[in-house]
Parts: C-alpha cells; structure tokens; sequence
C-alpha cells in the first residue's frame, strides 16, 4: 500500500471506489473516482481539515473577579510594596526554579533592563542570535551597543556554539543566545565560551516559558533570563514581561532601572536616584497571569504531546525534517517549526508547499527572513552616534560579516512553521496535518504545475 495514503484517507478511497462500482453496476457513467477524492484542495479536491483550530488567547470568566477587585480599587500602578506584581513575580519565579523574579511592562523592555543591568553601554558589542524577532536586535541597538550575529545551526534553529568564538573582539561584552520557538539553545558550550572569555551571557527567553535544558529550566541557565507575555504567547496578558536571575545583585539592578532609577536592595546606586526608566508591570496583569500558571502548565504538556506525535507522522515523509533538540531537553513549541527539503517534492518551492498547505485548511507561515539586510542596521551603523562609537573599518567589516551567516540564510529559505494553537487542537487534527503533508507529496508533481 503506498504509505502516503492514512487510514483516514484509505477509507475515503475505499468509499469513493465502492461508489463507483454502484453507478457502474448501474450503467451511469462515474463521476467520482478514488484518485479524485484525494486530490490536493489547489487541484479541486476537498480541504482535508475543515473545520477551525483552538482560537488563542483564551478568556475565562473565572478571572474576571480578582481583576475587577483591582480595577475598582484604583491600585493600578506598582508601588513601593503589595499588589499582585510582588505575588507573580514570587509564584513565577517558584515555578521556574529561579531564585529571582521581576515583571515587567513587555518582554522587550525585559531584554534592555537586562542588558543595562549586565553593563552594556554605547560602544559595546553583544554577540546574539540572528533567527530571532527584531525585538533582539534592538533591544541591543537601544544601548548604542553592535548586535553581532553568531551563525544559526540549521539542525537546531538556535544559535550555533561552534559560530561564537570567532565573533569576539576586545568590545564584546555579552552572549544573547535565543531559544527561539521554545527551542532551548545549547547552553553549555555558549556558557563555557562566555567564562573562557569573561563574557556575560543574557538568555532571550520570551518564547520559552517552561522549555527544559538538562533538567534546569530556560531563564535559569545564564546571569539572567528574558520572557515575553505579549497576547500570542503562552501566558499572555496583552503585553508584560519578566527577568529572572539568581543574582540578588542583578535583579535589585534591574528593579532599580525598571523603576524610574529609584534604589532598590543591595543597589543603592548614589543617592536616591539613578539612570532609569519606567517599565513596570501593572497589578491588573500580573492578576491575569498569575490565573494562568496551572493553565500554561496543562497546554505546555498537550502542545508536547502533540508535537511528538507530528513529529513521529513526519517521519515517513521525506523531505520534511523537525528539528533537533539538545540532548535531555524539552521543547514548549511556540512554533512548530519544519525544515522543507523541496527535492523530494518534485522540486516544489517552499512558498508553493506554504500555499498548497493552507489550501489544505493547515494554518502555517514561513516565519523570520534575513532581517539584517531589511535596513534597520544599515540606518543604525550609518547614524552619528555610530559613527562617533565605531570605526569606519568596524562597520564596514560587520556589515560584510552578514553575508557570512550561511547557516541562517539556509534556515529562512527552508523553514515552515505551525503555530501554537494547532497544537493544542484534538489528535484527529494532528492528523488532518500529517495526511495533508502526505497529500501534497504524493502529488507534488502536478502542484509544482500550479503554484
């Protein structure tokens, strides 16, 4: 039998082919055949999914009473003391495993209190991971900081440890590895590299709220972890975010910054006030949050659940590559990413695949492309700031560097992602992705024609 026919769609061959037979027998001419019915939706066959996905975010009625106490209370703000910020950060924290926790307005400005709290300064140059959103980029751009790009494993998506060393100079400050989709990075030769060069090394977490390296979570394994609770992620409450660190030090910078420069714990800067800004979290969000920590961890085990056995499906189908995890971790899936290889679909493009999936009714999207070429560092190195900061040669040299990053250019031109909420759907559903992979593939020849 040929393996890109499920059982599901055997049983639709199977009924078309014993329908057949019955206008036959009745001597009327057929007008459906087997190989009809599994034709792909862009030929005129039927979508294999019909019908919707689990919508995100959820609301549940069953937070509405802490978040009106708040609201009617007029106790919006984080103050000096109370309120639900202090509960989440200490809840969040706990869950993580971190000794540390600090909310803040978005993931975003997580990442520039933490670089600020980490010693970065105009000048600087922080190693980071290119496959990331934009948000990575200038977070770093914001201190005056270079965002020098490390090299993307494309087996992994994240940052390749191999690519590191060569991008050190004598104004490297600081590693931003990205564990990007929920895909944690592998920490322990990044880490070693930073100590044998006395480098800080800052995770960007925003997408891996619970995701597992070597038995520590992701926001653990470095001097300080990034997370983002923006409304598409896991916990979302419509923007928010958090730093957590095992350093009293760090994160008493971090609240001093995040707060207007007020002094905070074993920070006490010189005098009352010191450079700052205002990114806190307001209490009426950390309520939200705080709501959803049971709920994060149930859908955190569905979406692994899920992934594995799309994983398991893929498998049998050639072409199409999950990627790698780092040995005795676990992925959260903010994405579900694929590596689409176009020479077993008889030399489809990645857009055409793209295009033939949803038609499909399978949601998916090519994701990140090569953002450094999009002009954002081009108007950043050609600023005056950067061009009082760095010489003539360093720009030019790490505009050219971008044409290095070989390893990336291979991952935006190949990838395929599936976001999140598919994998939160029934089982059936996973089904209905992997039997519309096979569909495509098995008629890739006559899709290339049409796409």
């Amino acid at each position: 039998m040929d393996k890109s026919l499920t059982r599901r769609g055997f049983v639709k061959a199977a009924a078309a082919g014993s329908a057949t037979l019955a206008w036959l027998s009745a001597g009327r001419s057929p007008t459906v055949f087997a190989a009809e019915v599994d034709k792909p939706a862009l030929l005129g066959g039927a979508p294999v999914h019909k019908g919707s996905w689990p919508k995100w975010p959820e609301w549940r009625q069953a937070w509405e009473p802490d978040i009106l106490k708040i609201l009617r209370s007029g106790h919006w703000y984080r103050g000096s003391s109370g309120g639900k910020v202090p509960e989440f950060e200490s809840g969040y924290a706990k869950l993580l495993g971190a000794k540390r926790c600090l909310a803040t307005s978005s993931g975003t400005t997580a990442l520039i209190t933490s670089l600020h709290a980490l010693g970065i300064d105009a000048g600087d140059e922080v190693i980071v991971s290119p496959y990331t959103f934009i948000a990575t980029y200038n977070a770093v751009l914001i201190h005056k900081a270079l965002p020098v790009f490390a090299d993307t494993d494309p087996a992994t998506l994240t940052m390749d440890p191999a690519s590191v060393e060569s991008r050190i100079t004598d104004r490297t400050r600081l590693v931003l590895p990205v564990h990007i989709f929920g895909i944690p990075c592998d920490m322990d030769p990044i880490n070693a590299i930073a100590r044998k060069h006395d480098l800080g090394v800052l995770e960007d977490a925003c997408q891996a709220w619970l995701a597992e390296y070597k038995g520590q979570k992701c926001g653990t394994l470095a001097d300080a972890g990034c997370f983002s609770f923006q409304n598409s992620k896991h916990i979302p409450s419509g923007e928010g975010g958090a730093i957590t660190s095992n350093s009293d030090e760090i994160v008493d910078r971090c609240y001093a910054f995040h707060n207007c420069g007020r002094a905070n714990g074993t920070f006490q800067g010189r005098g009352c006030f010191t450079r700052g800004v205002n990114f806190r979290m307001q209490h009426f969000q950390a309520a939200m949050l705080l709501q959803q920590f049971d709920k994060l961890v149930k859908e955190t085990a569905i979406r692994r659940s899920n992934a594995d056995h799309l994983i398991d499906g893929l498998k049998e189908v050639p072409g199409l590559q999950p990627v790698r995890l780092p040995e005795n971790s676990r992925a959260v899936w903010h994405l579900f990413p694929m590596r689409f290889d176009s020479r077993h679909f008889n030399g489809m493009s990645r857009n055409g695949f793209i295009r033939a999936l949803r038609a499909e009714g399978v949601p998916c999207s090519s994701v990140y492309h090569e953002q450094y070429f999009d002009g954002l560092l081009d108007e950043a190195i050609a600023s005056r700031s950067f061009q009082r900061l760095f010489s003539k040669k360093r720009l030019k040299d790490y505009r050219d560097s971008f044409e290095e990053l070989k390893g990336n250019r291979q991952v935006v031109a190949t990838t395929v992602g599936l976001s999140q909420n598919l994998l939160l759907a029934d089982r059936g559903d996973i089904d209905h992705i992997i039997e519309a992979i096979r569909k495509i593939q098995a008629h890739s020849a006559a899709l290339v024609k049409v796409s």
